[in-house]
């Protein structure tokens, strides 16, 4: 239990100096419209995955194909750095992360959007800047249950954030946009199986508070991620958001299901080699 401990202390004495010294170059960047601003998350996140022992292995790889809306499955603020140190990405949170201490400005320095879900409104505005990014050329990721889970399911995709597709074409996105389904599963701890009982402790959710759990995290650490990317799906303006949802839905159920149950093949470690950039929003 003491060397846990120490671990923990020691993961976190390594990653806020860090944040201290990346944190001004960022913000930097971003004032200055540089693309490095795009890059620095991509360094961090990758670092943070290695200092905690998160080890993430991906299938597939984000479409190249623009505009490009990707679809997540959700179960854990840890999906945030999990797919951040697979390519460049920024993210959608709810607004109460703005307020977090050090979180709230990693989220600011990651050119989150920040969503108030307590307005009706906030769907469609949130539609439109994801809209926006889109069609400048940022994919984007979304978290499409609008909550996290337990790990071990797929909850239902909200059809409303998935009308982000169509805000891009009304945008002068094109067409058509590129709609790809993403699973995140966590399948080992230690090196041994998580189980169903076991991948809650992973878990975010709930009424759990957030500290106690980013310390069972940084304490125990250790933990494998299977990153798994489908193939697009070409969504226009006719497109049925309702069946579009469906589909993607289905298709991330089955890729986390194979995963936790080990059956995909041909997973590749990340490693410190550039990728896709794609920018990432998470509705939390």
């Amino acid at each position: 239990m003491v060397r846990r401990r120490i671990r923990a202390v020691v993961s976190a004495l390594v990653l806020i100096p860090v944040v201290v010294v990346l944190g001004p170059a960022q913000l930097l960047l971003i004032r200055l419209g540089s693309p490095l601003a795009q890059t620095i998350p991509l360094i961090f996140h990758r670092l943070a995955m290695k200092v905690v022992g998160v080890r993430v292995r991906m299938i597939g790889e984000p479409s190249r194909l623009r505009p490009l809306l990707i679809a997540s499955n959700h179960s854990s603020w840890l999906d945030i750095p999990v797919l951040g140190s697979v390519s460049r990405m920024s993210f959608v949170a709810k607004s109460e992360i703005a307020d977090w201490p050090v979180f709230g400005t990693l989220a600011r320095l990651q050119r989150t959007i920040f969503v108030d879900r307590a307005r009706r409104s906030a769907t469609a505005s949130v539609n439109r800047e994801m809209a926006d990014r889109m069609v400048s050329g940022v994919p984007v990721i979304l978290f499409a249950e609008g909550t996290s889970s337990d790990g071990n399911r797929v909850l239902a995709f909200r059809t409303s954030l998935l009308g982000a597709a169509r805000a891009a074409l009304a945008n002068g996105g094109g067409e058509t946009v590129a709609v790809q389904p993403v699973s995140v599963a966590y399948t080992h701890r230690n090196g041994l199986p998580l189980g169903r009982l076991g991948r809650p402790f992973v878990a975010w959710y709930g009424d759990m508070t957030f500290l106690n759990h980013l310390w069972s995290i940084l304490r125990d650490g250790a933990i494998d991620a299977t990153v798994t990317f489908g193939d697009p799906i070409l969504a226009d303006a006719a497109t049925d958001r309702k069946r579009l949802a469906a589909e993607v839905e289905r298709t991330v159920r089955r890729m986390t299901t194979d995963a936790l149950l080990g059956r995909p093949k041909g997973e590749r470690a990340v490693d410190a080699a550039g990728a896709p950039p794609v920018e990432a929003a998470v509705v939390a």
